[in-house]
């Protein structure tokens, strides 16, 4: 790595630590109703929404009602994107006039959006109206974000509670931290991004003259305006040209502000963070960065402070971050070291290396491959399907850090709630292992974990593995799964797999070789996207409602420190093992075997 790469990762890594503490105290005061200003100013709004929605706020849930009211109210919310998209054309606030959306295409959309994941088969200036963009897609960004994070906040109950049969209130709680939390700080975000040059307006797209002509070839169409093809089957084009380009526009902030700190990821335009209405220059690609990991990594001091034992917190912080670290400098190491193959051509031809810098196929040039490695590794660490760089273009070994990172189980800080529920979930299979080595009933901040909790652990860390691999091999045995495949081979067997594993750990990124805007692909990773959510957070609430039921334990001379770098250790072992295990065998049919083959031309 240069020493650009290693200023940019010190720099991230001091920032992130010095906001973690702050944000976390606040979201601790905030869920748990502790005084503070923003309570204070918004406590009518708050009591106001309690009236209209007959919500009783002292009234706490059981895990079961608590997950209910969870799944009902993101279905309300897929079904209203849905019909957004099925009806846009009617809809006011569509300069363009956009048509509505295909059904299968707004089914995907619909479950995608609200389960944080934001997989994007379409392109956004093209396909969705403003009011579609705001009222259905930043509107989930909202809710699906406050989702997660309720969620984490009720197994963090409970660890905290004992001898209790609730785990919060999920009305109180969503309202909570949507008001109090996502809405303020995105409002300062968006205000920051409109300053450094991302749009923010209701105006019709833009015809400008471009300073050259551009010439391009346009396909040859009959009289049913389908493309003509010759005797061999490809298309029939023509020569075109044209002097003008259209400029979209539109309401890009404030979309772009919850994209990142709720660990969303969808864009408004199709390039996504590489487009420069949506991150402009490298102080917003930084501050994006850094957003994307700001909550996730808050949320660990939070769950220390609610415990009441914040080394428990600074203990899973300290795993997600030395994983991080690892896959950074592994992403950012190959990017750099470019591609061999061309790097001897150029010494075969007695001329420089044509990649004497590594790797820009596919990066921006404002931001370079230092910060397209970070990036990559953060969005998919972070459950974020953000792109400012086509991971398509990576090198293998550059590639699979993205796909492996995903594999993980998206738990290394992970999307906003759902990466630490998942490590939590992790941390108990790990002391459950301890006490397996040592012969003693394992328990985790004073609580037994039995045959109960194992059994939730387990369904909750399979679903996502199970759709994975499923899904792929579904995928590749069909001819609808394998006719959207751009690159034959062991890449494109490794982009069907990125796609499977983005969707079922809500990730949202794609190689974007895949041609997935299609009825098959539409569906199938829209059941993925469901279930991948939802088959791994009722079975966290349930383990949620054990733990709050159990007495705590007195700390004994047995007792497993969970605090220590041991127990990091072990924990990043867990976390490690378990993915290597599930994915080894189909990462070895993609980019392993690639790479392989790519080192030994």
């Amino acid at each position: 790595m240069t020493n650009h790469s290693w200023l940019l990762l010190g720099l991230f890594l001091l920032s992130l630590l010095l906001l973690v503490k702050p944000v976390g105290i606040f979201i601790a005061d905030v869920m748990e109703g502790r005084p503070n200003l923003l309570l204070r100013l918004g406590g009518p709004i708050e009591n106001l929404l309690y009236r209209l929605c007959g919500v009783r706020k002292d009234e706490e849930m059981g895990w079961l009602r608590y997950a209910m009211a969870i799944l009902v109210f993101n279905a309300l919310g897929a079904l209203a994107v849905y019909a957004l998209q099925r009806l846009q054309l009617w809809l006011p606030l569509n300069p363009q006039a956009m048509a509505n959306v295909s059904p299968d295409s707004s089914f995907n959309t619909a479950v995608s959006f609200v389960t944080n994941t934001n997989w994007q088969g379409y392109g956004g200036e093209a396909t969705m109206s403003y009011l579609t963009q705001m009222l259905g897609l930043s509107v989930q960004n909202f809710l699906s974000a406050a989702t997660g994070i309720v969620v984490v906040i009720a197994l963090i109950r409970g660890f905290a509670r004992h001898s209790s049969k609730t785990v919060g209130n999920a009305w109180v709680d969503l309202t909570r931290i949507t008001l109090y939390v996502l809405l303020p700080i995105c409002l300062m975000y968006s205000v920051f991004l409109v300053s450094q040059g991302v749009i923010q307006n209701f105006d019709a797209y833009k015809d400008v003259t471009t300073v050259e002509v551009t010439h391009y070839d346009n396909p040859k169409l009959d009289a049913a305006g389908q493309p003509l093809k010759d005797d061999k089957g490809a298309v029939v084009t023509e020569p075109a040209e044209t002097p003008t380009q259209t400029i979209a526009m539109g309401p890009v902030a404030s979309q772009e502000a919850i994209k990142m700190l709720g660990t969303n990821g969808g864009g408004f335009f199709n390039a996504n963070s590489a487009h420069p209405y949506e991150n402009p220059t490298p102080l917003t690609n930084f501050i994006q960065m850094l957003s994307i990991f700001l909550i996730p990594g808050a949320l660990c001091y939070t769950f220390g402070r609610m415990v009441g034992d914040t080394r428990q917190g600074w203990a899973v912080l300290a795993t997600m971050t030395l994983i991080f670290v690892v896959m950074a400098v592994t992403a950012i190491t190959f990017e750099q070291q470019g591609n061999p193959v061309l790097a001897q051509l150029g010494a075969d031809s007695s001329v420089t290396a044509l990649q004497p810098g590594g790797n820009m196929e596919g990066k921006e040039t404002r931001f370079g491959i230092a910060d397209s490695g970070l990036f990559a590794t953060i969005t998919t660490l972070a459950s974020c399907g953000a792109v400012n760089a086509m991971h398509d273009s990576f090198t293998p070994m550059g590639g699979f850090v993205p796909l492996w990172n995903m594999m993980l189980g998206e738990v290394v800080f992970g999307g906003v709630g759902s990466g630490l529920y998942g490590m939590l979930v992790f941390a108990v299979m790990a002391v459950f292992i301890a006490g397996l080595m040592i012969g003693r009933t394992p328990e985790y901040l004073g609580k037994k974990i039995e045959s109960f909790e194992m059994k939730m652990v387990s369904i909750a860390i399979l679903v996502t593995p199970l759709l994975v691999l499923a899904g792929t091999a579904i995928a590749v045995m069909s001819a609808d799964g394998v006719a959207g495949i751009a690159n034959p081979g062991a890449h494109g067997f490794s982009e069907i797999l990125y796609a499977f594993t983005s969707a079922a750990n809500n990730n949202g990124s794609a190689f974007a070789g895949l041609s997935a805007n299609t009825p098959f692909y539409n569906v199938m990773l829209g059941i993925a996207v469901w279930f991948g959510r939802f088959g791994v957070i009722v079975p966290v609430l349930a383990l949620a409602g054990g733990l709050a039921a159990k007495k705590r334990i007195a700390v004994s001379a047995g007792t497993m420190p969970t605090h220590g770098p041991l127990f990091v250790v072990l924990l990043i072992g867990t976390v490690v093992l378990v993915g290597a295990l599930n994915y080894v065998p189909a990462l070895a049919l993609g980019p392993v075997v690639e790479h392989l083959m790519l080192i030994g031309k």
